[in-house]
């Protein structure tokens, strides 16, 4: 008797209840990043008073000890007893997402969440207690600069608090099935953030092998001091990457360092999306630069139709760079990866040529080259005022050194395209509109300002407008490939090239317009050195950094490929670039080619997938999942969710029909060799 599919619906629920507590996997993360920030709340640092100018520490442990390694420590310590406190409430949290994540546990994230607020809180009154310390020191009439506690900070004991926190809460969260669609939908960060996360580990590995500990000669070092040093070093090491960040100047340099990576990373993500390799947006940028330069020097125009025609003229020079490589795969099939490198080196010629010399022997005359600059600095021509871009700090009204006025426009204009963004997310048009209403808040709010002590080292960065361009071309990269027939056909042909064609969608045609706009991306890096000033002065110089071009590499595997990845990722490069100034002048045995480890190993990383199994990035439907959890054999029958969350088994109907077809032709078989007999008899 078989089982019809109404009998199966009934008993199927029993068989394949819904769970609702975290699944066995997110279980034993959490258990994993509980146990060790347990052990690190008590083998590692917890927080460091002080820091001198050779990154030896004064570092507090949990629960009680103090170690010193400057050989000079402050004759009295700040009282940290309120931050000792919350970490005791931490470490009992810390204890409950261990039982929790043991027993599987509904109230998971609870337990997560507390040991995340307790390291917060814990953070906050270690910070508290060092401010309060310093203000004391300044009433007495002590010179900030002099005053040894502005250098401390949490350690390593307080941040694995933080991580093993979030990833319980998270993982507690994931039971129910809102915040599992929430979650489900970043997957796609996986896979970057686990190649950083291992690029890091190895990193604190090789620092840990090439760093000795920063101590005075005075300090005697045993087993634990030592371990305790190297975990300190560590942290130094990887927390003075990330510093600029919380800093307004060390933000404003990260940036400065970030704008032509993101047009770098930009060029090479888009052929990626056509399915192309782009490896020449070095030298798509040195004839962006070249033809820009042409451009702001001799053209004759008014100061805004100058800078609009030296930005085209940027993204025309790296557009037609990248057009040759394009066109060469499209008419002869020939690997856009060998062409690209060879036109880098063609461009590099060009450049060289121009900037070398004014004049050169022709078939025995001598013809002149304006383009040089006078004297003998390989330069060109100084841009005339009008192609110069402006600084962001001075279009944020901070012109001057001393007491100003930063405006808040930029905030209010992001506040409206985030809203029109938000509320117009079922039109089309959200992105063209969101950024009307953006211009539009920002020019209305734009004298609307706070009062900020301006810095001489921030006035004088040279974070130009060009991050502005870069941006613009960020959302330009998203509306023409996601919202656009010319997109569609770009990722189409990226996807399929043989199932396009057959779709009627011109490969070839693609190939050339794909590895143009990714030059013209490429290119337009160059107003960020040229027109901007980058190379501090408005002309084109020899020491132009075409490697940024290859950093591009990384930027777009790391921003896998999507415009706002991109951004990210080249805002994360910049900040090692600049937070790793700090660790080269402090350290002996650490410089800054550790940014340059690091990438490389981000880049072998993604490679290689984060080295996740295909279970976690590209999972089976949940309700497959839940069917193979309880024992039933998916082979023999088809697994289907209801309405309500009831989980139905119902018979595979594609095996029965196959079936019945091979029932029916061996008994047809009979009946046409007796029709044969028959033809055959008569």
């Amino acid at each position: 008797m078989t089982a019809t599919p109404s009998s199966l619906a009934a008993p199927a629920a029993a068989l394949l209840p819904l769970d609702r507590r975290p699944s066995p996997v997110a279980a034993r993360l959490s258990l994993a990043f509980a146990v060790l920030a347990l052990l690190g709340l008590f083998l590692l640092p917890y927080g460091s008073f002080t820091r001198n100018f050779n990154a030896a520490a004064t570092i507090q442990r949990f629960p009680a000890g103090v170690f010193d390694y400057t050989g000079f420590p402050p004759a009295s310590l700040p009282v940290v007893t309120a931050s000792l406190t919350a970490g005791w409430v931490a470490l009992v949290a810390l204890v409950l997402v261990v039982f929790a994540a043991v027993r599987r546990q509904g109230w998971l994230w609870v337990a997560g969440l507390v040991a995340l607020v307790a390291g917060i809180v814990a953070i906050v009154l270690w910070g508290s207690a060092l401010q309060g310390a310093t203000n004391e020191l300044l009433a007495k009439g002590v010179r900030a600069r002099r005053i040894p506690f502005t250098s401390g900070g949490v350690n390593l004991g307080l941040v694995f608090v933080l991580l093993a926190g979030v990833v319980a809460t998270f993982a507690g969260l994931s039971q129910f099935q809102s915040w599992w669609d929430r979650l489900n939908r970043l997957r796609a960060l996986l896979v970057p953030l686990v190649a950083i996360a291992l690029a890091i580990l190895v990193g604190a590995v090789v620092v840990l092998v090439v760093q000795r500990v920063p101590a005075d000669p005075s300090v005697k070092l045993g087993l634990l001091s030592t371990f305790m040093g190297k975990a300190d070093v560590v942290w130094f090491v990887f927390s003075s990457l990330f510093a600029p960040l919380t800093s307004l100047a060390g933000a404003v340099d990260a940036l400065k360092l970030s704008t032509p990576l993101i047009f770098t990373g930009l060029s090479v993500a888009f052929a990626f999306r056509a399915g192309l390799f782009n490896i020449g947006a070095s030298g798509q940028l040195t004839m962006g630069a070249i033809l820009a330069t042409l451009v702001g020097v001799y053209v004759p125009l008014p100061g805004p139709l100058l800078i609009v025609g030296c930005v085209l003229a940027a993204a025309a020079g790296g557009a037609l760079w990248g057009a040759i490589p394009g066109l060469l795969k499209a008419r002869f099939g020939s690997s856009e990866v060998i062409n690209t490198i060879m036109l880098n080196y063609i461009a590099s010629g060009i450049f060289v040529f121009l900037v070398g010399s004014n004049s050169y022997q022709f078939f025995g005359r001598t013809v002149t080259i304006p383009f040089k600059a006078e004297g003998s600095n390989p330069s060109s021509q100084l841009l005339q005022p009008g192609a110069q871009l402006p600084t962001i700090p001075a279009l944020l009204g901070l012109s001057q050194a001393g007491p100003g006025q930063l405006t808040l426009g930029p905030v209010f204009a992001l506040i409206g395209f985030l809203a029109g963004y938000y509320f117009l997310r079922r039109n089309r048009w959200r992105v063209p509109i969101g950024l009307g209403a953006a211009l539009v808040l920002g020019f209305a709010t734009w004298k609307i300002g706070v009062p900020l002590n301006v810095g001489f080292d921030l006035v004088n960065n040279r974070l130009n407008a060009s991050l502005l361009i870069a941006l613009l071309a960020a959302v330009g990269f998203s509306v023409l490939m996601w919202r656009t027939a010319a997109g569609y056909a770009l990722r189409a042909v990226g996807l399929a090239p043989k199932a396009a064609e057959y779709g009627g969608i011109s490969v070839a045609r693609n190939t050339i317009l794909a590895m143009a706009i990714a030059g013209g991306f490429a290119g337009l890096a160059s107003t960020h050195y040229v027109m901007g000033g980058a190379l501090d002065e408005y002309r084109l110089k020899q020491n132009l950094p075409v490697n940024v071009g290859f950093d591009g590499i990384t930027v777009a595997l790391v921003g896998q490929s999507t415009p706002v990845g991109v951004v990210l990722a080249s805002v994360l490069f910049g900040t090692f670039d600049t937070g790793s100034v700090v660790v080269d002048q402090k350290l002996d045995g650490v410089n800054k080619d550790l940014v340059t480890v690091l990438k490389a190993l981000i880049v072998l990383f993604i490679a290689a997938g984060g080295f996740l199994s295909k279970r976690v990035t590209d999972p089976p439907p949940p309700s497959l999942v839940r069917a193979v959890d309880a024992g039933v054999n998916v082979d023999k029958q088809v697994v289907k969710v209801e309405q309500g969350g009831a989980v139905a088994v119902l018979p595979d109907v594609g095996e029965r029909s196959v079936a019945t077809e091979q029932t029916a032709t061996t008994q047809s078989t009979p009946r046409s060799d007796q029709t044969r007999s028959d033809q055959g008899g008569k």
